[in-house]
């Protein structure tokens, strides 16, 4: 199975780190959150990527286009011209970079690399900024399970505000917004039947808007549970969070 990932946005609320870079490119531990992505798909044995560039999208190109050298140790013989690689760590992944336009929609984006997709049963979609530890194994097996056209991950968002136990106006305790008094979203990570291609118009299609609305409409969205971890990287609060724990050694997402 293959993963597209959608990493053309332009970040608007992160725009303290994306007037430099695409929001994807932005390091969580010193590793670009896209890579991050990359990794949660590699640990349920899914290698072969298709990337939906847009803005700055350079910059994911010149990445990956020297991916060997960021992450080996070389010695360059300037008087040979030759170089060495002492040590490879580079993935085992094969990543194809498609240009999909700076201005089109998440569902214009998915439509352009249609071609890209061709042999596949169904493959795996989701966005650039998100990390969870859903266990994908599984979901790819529920989908195929319900044979239905799409599935999503259902989530649930961390409050960001605690919330204040009163007594009519007395303030009794602050306590954290229990979990199950937020509602379910759309969390990414989608397994899809090409047939959801169908349903995209064009470069302005908003794949959240009409695609998934015709989808659940004519009962062929389905939505994989998934109670465990899961934080996009929205604003810069939510870098800095993500960025605290993988430093603490306990980044929950980190399932490889």
């Amino acid at each position: 199975m293959k993963a597209v990932i959608l990493a053309g946005g332009m970040g608007t609320r992160l725009s303290e780190e994306t007037t430099l870079r695409p929001k994807p490119m932005v390091e969580i531990g010193g590793k670009p959150i896209l890579w991050h992505i990359m990794k949660i798909y590699a640990a349920h044995g899914i290698t072969d990527f298709i990337i939906c560039l847009g803005y700055k999208g350079y910059f994911i190109k010149e990445f990956f286009a020297n991916y060997l050298l960021h992450m080996s140790d070389i010695t360059f013989d300037l008087g040979q011209g030759s170089t060495h690689v002492h040590r490879r760590e580079a993935e085992d992944w094969r990543v194809t970079l498609v240009d999909t336009g700076e201005t089109t929609q998440t569902g214009g984006r998915l439509k352009r690399v249609r071609s890209y997709l061709e042999g596949e049963r169904d493959f795996a979609m989701t966005y650039g900024d998100g990390l969870a530890d859903i266990d994908i194994t599984r979901e790819i097996a529920f989908h195929r399970s319900h044979d239905k056209w799409a599935t999503l991950a259902g989530v649930r968002t961390s409050a960001r505000f605690g919330a204040l136990e009163l007594e009519r106006d007395r303030v009794l305790a602050f306590r954290e917004k229990p979990v199950d008094e937020s509602p379910r979203i759309n969390g990414g990570f989608f397994i899809l039947s090409k047939r959801v291609f169908d349903l995209i118009d064009g470069d302005d299609t908003v794949f959240e808007r009409e695609p998934l609305e015709q989808l659940a409409a004519r009962d062929q969205l389905r939505a994989f549970v998934h109670d465990g971890y899961w934080q996009p990287m929205d604003t810069v609060r939510d870098k800095l969070l993500l960025e605290q724990e993988w430093q603490s050694g306990q980044a929950r997402w980190r399932i490889w």
